[in-house]
């Protein structure tokens, strides 16, 4: 996967931050590697969308973590630098988000 930023943008994030959110990461491919398996071991299709349903609720709060702490950091510090153009991303980001 490629780790460059689509915007050319990027921020430095503190430890505890980077920890919390790559805990969630990890947990979410955990669960992940879950469905896979539950595929394999041929699971019953209630059960693995059932595991599904919790994966996507997991992802939405790694969303939610990181879209606060956007909007604490990086918008808020653009607001106060006088760019307003950083309202304008973050309404195209949360149209992609609620799709």
């Amino acid at each position: 996967m490629d780790d460059s930023c689509t915007c050319g943008k990027s921020r430095v994030r503190s430890e505890e931050e980077m920890r919390r959110l790559c805990n969630r990461l990890s947990r979410i491919e955990g669960q992940v590697r879950g469905l896979r398996e539950m595929l394999q071991k041929d699971v019953y299709c209630t059960d693995i969308l059932t595991q599904v349903s919790a994966v996507n609720a997991a992802l939405n709060s790694f969303s939610k973590e990181l879209l606060s702490e956007h909007l604490r950091t990086c918008v808020a510090e653009n607001l106060r630098e006088g760019n307003d153009g950083v309202v304008d991303e973050l309404v195209a980001v949360l149209q992609k988000l609620m799709k």
